[in-house]
């Protein structure tokens, strides 16, 4: 089973932050990480004026069900600062974007995220360590969804890929 988390920190140390939360991701037992994506930098999704995201993609083998993979992340977030909500900057923000071939509603959670393939930022990285993702719900193909998004204005890559 691969799943496929999303990474972004627009405070502080924000590249030590996406790090970060992959270690203790690890070390609580929750997943395994097999591939992490060059880090990129974007513009603050719906943030308007709000210092630039460092995001990243990784890729992961889960240990939990999806559910609680989910709670578990949240939990990574608060024990890392986390404050701000969905529309104000934030420490560290971590999304589940796919979970093997699972597409529905679970309780608090869509899989996949409901808004990934809107977001070149979640593309875009995603298709550097994934290039054969298919969309779970839709079937959509990895390319298909980044021609979708016109390429990602204003995401820049900062750093090279990384191995879990």
């Amino acid at each position: 089973m691969i799943a496929y988390l999303g990474l972004g920190s627009n405070l502080g140390r924000r590249e030590a932050a996406v790090l970060g939360a992959l270690r203790a991701l690890e070390a609580a037992g929750a997943a395994r990480v097999n591939a992490v994506s060059s880090l990129y930098e974007s513009d603050a999704d719906g943030i308007p004026g709000a210092p630039r995201f460092i995001n990243a993609v990784a890729e992961v083998a889960p240990l939990l069900p999806a559910v609680d993979l989910l709670e578990r992340l949240k939990s990574i977030e608060a024990g890392m600062g986390r404050t701000g909500g969905h529309h104000e900057s934030r420490e560290i923000d971590l999304d589940l974007i796919a979970y093997g071939a699972e597409a529905g509603v679970f309780g608090a959670l869509t899989l996949p995220h409901p808004r990934f393939h809107s977001r070149a930022y979640v593309l875009i990285p995603l298709r550097e360590i994934a290039p054969g993702f298919v969309c779970p719900r839709t079937r959509t193909p990895i390319a298909s969804l980044v021609a979708a998004v016109g390429g990602g204005p204003g995401l820049e890559r900062v750093s090279g890929r990384m191995v879990g």
